[in-house]
C-alpha cells in the first residue's frame, strides 16, 4: 500500500514541476512585448462606411387566385337560361362537406358502383380525403351542382354571378385524375 501511494506521489510531483516549467521563462516575454508595440506604432487603417441600400420597389403577386398554369383549363360555357326562369343560388339549403372547396383544387379519383345505386364518383380534397358524390349532390365554392356521373368524368353546373346584379349557370367538367 504504501509503494503506491509512493508512486502516485512521484507522478504528481513530476507532473506539476512540469505544468510549472512552462510558466516560466520571462526571456520570451520581452520579445512578445516587444512584437505588441511594434504592432500598436502601425498606422490605423480607414474603413470604409458600408455603401448605401436603395429601396427596392416591391411586388405583390397577384395571380395565385388564378387556375395553376400546370393543369388543364377546364370547360367553361356559360349556359343559356330560358326566359322567365331566374337562375339564383338556394341559399337555405345546408352546404355540403366539398362545397367548402374551390372545383380547382378537388380531384376525382375514380367511380363506385353497388346493386341498386347510381354511378358515384369518388372525389378526393386537397387533403386527400375521399367523398362519395352522385347526380344531385354539390361541390364547389360556386354552388357547383352534379347533373352527370361517367366513367371517366363528372358533369356539373355551377351557378355563379353575371357582373349585373343576377346570376347565370356555367357548366364543368372534372376529368378523371391520372
Amino acid at each position: 500500500m504504501r509503494a503506491r501511494n509512493a508512486i502516485a506521489r512521484g507522478i504528481m510531483v513530476v507532473t506539476v514541476t512540469a505544468l510549472l516549467g512552462g510558466c516560466g521563462g520571462g526571456a520570451n516575454l520581452g520579445q512578445l512585448d516587444a512584437r505588441l508595440e511594434e504592432i500598436k506604432a502601425r498606422p490605423r487603417g480607414r474603413i470604409e462606411p458600408p455603401p448605401e441600400f436603395k429601396p427596392i420597389a416591391t411586388y405583390s403577386y397577384a395571380a395565385h387566385k388564378l387556375r395553376p398554369p400546370f393543369s388543364p383549363p377546364q370547360d367553361q360555357k356559360l349556359l343559356e337560361v330560358p326566359e322567365g326562369r331566374a337562375v339564383e343560388p338556394d341559399l337555405s339549403r345546408p352546404k355540403e362537406y366539398l362545397e367548402g372547396f374551390s372545383l380547382d383544387s378537388l380531384a376525382m379519383v375514380g367511380t363506385i358502383t353497388r346493386p341498386g345505386n347510381p354511378l358515384e364518383a369518388l372525389i378526393a380534397d386537397p387533403s386527400g380525403a375521399v367523398t362519395r358524390v352522385r347526380v344531385g349532390s354539390h361541390m364547389g365554392k360556386n354552388y357547383g351542382r352534379v347533373v352527370d356521373v361517367g366513367a371517366g368524368q363528372l358533369g356539373l353546373v355551377e351557378i355563379v354571378p353575371d357582373g349585373q346584379g343576377g346570376w347565370v349557370e356555367r357548366s364543368r367538367n372534372i376529368t378523371l385524375a391520372d
